[in-house]
């Protein structure tokens, strides 16, 4: 018996002969790989045949070689769990065709989404397709995996560290490829973050600057000195960023001779502006690229993009939410509730279950405890952040730890 991707499905006798019992006669996610490779543009090529056309009776001939990747709104590292909000920027470098045939080495794009755009929870959550074509196949795994790593992409967390980490990888590039390739060369191997540690310290570093040289930008007095500035040495300025590899505290001075970071010595400030800056590191020149939304703030450079969440100095009394709270992980609706207020639950125990972007997530308790507060019920459409549920842990004085979602 034989399943296609495309829903089709039947089978093959000893014989050789082949039975379907259903088809979907529809054009394939993957269809630009075929377009790249033959030179047709099969969606025109459907409406010559729906208008009366005749398909060429010789085959295409095929040339070179195409690899598609799909960007999804999901975080592969947390089970692949879909995301929802609001697509800030999704840009690739360089001149890229967008939905078109390609007729020479390049790449294209495929995108359901555009610079503002709202992913809600009700659709599959792929935001584009991105295809490379070159000569060889080395080269088009080269192409796609350099265009994505310099991408823009912010907003939503996406699978695109995923992705180049697959494109890099040893294996793939030998095409030693199958369908347990992730179990094979570990998952989180090749979900992990594409700027390690010193990369996102160095980024938060530029974030700060970046922050500093917009609020001097907006001040309406001495707006010509330098953020900080102090006629005497003083103390650093103090920002604090949480990225994928834990909390940064920048701290820094803007002094006569030049930028005094701690943890970053021998750093040079080149230049710095609201969007971008400038860091001489070990003699080499790199540009950080910073675009803030809100408190959200992504970092673009040659060492690898960066995410990180600005930490405001002084927190909202009403942010603080009770230990032990269970927080929505994405906006959907509650399908199903597990326990009761006042039910003792144990740690792993399903409390309620989300439905979003066609999946269900179950939510758990954190730790064995007492359900004392249950402020949703079956039908409640409950925003990013929202308090589920809250398990006060058996022992006191002991706050729970994050609720553990299944999908």
């Amino acid at each position: 018996d034989v399943t296609g991707a495309s829903g089709a499905t039947g089978g093959v006798t000893a014989e050789g002969e082949f039975f379907f019992l259903e088809m979907n006669t529809r054009l394939q996610v993957e269809h630009p790989v075929t377009e790249c490779t033959t030179g047709l543009d099969l969606v025109d090529l459907q409406l010559q045949i729906a208008a009366g056309g005749r398909l060429d009776p010789e085959p295409p001939q095929a040339s070179g070689h195409s690899i598609e990747v799909r960007l999804y709104a999901e975080d592969p590292a947390q089970d692949w769990r879909p995301q929802s909000g609001t697509v800030h920027r999704l840009a690739l470098p360089g001149r890229v065709a967008e939905f078109e045939v390609l007729t020479g080495p390049g790449l294209r794009l495929d995108a359901g989404v555009q610079d503002g755009s709202v992913v809600g929870v009700h659709y599959d959550p792929m935001l584009a397709k991105v295809i490379a074509y070159a000569p060889t196949r080395d080269r088009a795994a080269r192409m796609l995996e350099t265009s994505l790593a310099r991408a823009e992409v912010h907003g939503l967390r996406t699978n695109r560290d995923l992705l180049v980490n697959v494109l890099r990888h040893p294996g793939f590039l030998a095409g030693n490829t199958d369908t347990a390739f992730f179990d094979t060369h570990g998952l989180a191997t090749l979900a992990a973050p594409l700027a390690d540690a010193a990369a996102e310290s160095l980024s938060a570093l530029a974030a700060a600057l970046a922050d500093a040289a917009a609020r001097r930008a907006a001040a309406t007095v001495a707006r010509g000195l330098p953020s900080g500035w102090r006629n005497l040495p003083s103390q650093p300025q103090v920002k604090r960023y949480d990225g994928d590899h834990g909390e940064h505290e920048v701290r820094y001075r803007l002094t006569r001779h030049g930028l005094v970071a701690d943890g970053h010595p021998g750093i040079v400030l080149v230049a710095y502006g609201a969007r971008r800056v400038v860091l001489a590191i070990d003699g080499v020149q790199r540009q950080f690229h910073v675009a803030r939304y809100g408190d959200a703030v992504h970092v673009d450079s040659s060492l690898g993009p960066v995410r990180l969440r600005a930490i405001p100095r002084f927190v909202e009394p009403s942010a603080h939410v009770a230990a032990g709270s269970l927080l929505a992980p994405m906006p959907g609706s509650v399908i199903r509730i597990g326990a009761a207020v006042g039910d003792a639950v144990d740690a792993g125990q399903p409390v309620l279950w989300l439905e979003a972007m066609k999946m269900e997530h179950i939510v758990k308790a954190p730790t064995a405890g007492v359900l004392t507060e249950l402020p949703v019920a079956v039908g409640t459409q409950v925003e990013l952040g929202a308090v589920l549920a809250v398990v006060t842990p058996a022992e006191s004085g002991e706050p729970s730890a994050p609720a553990d979602i299944e999908e």
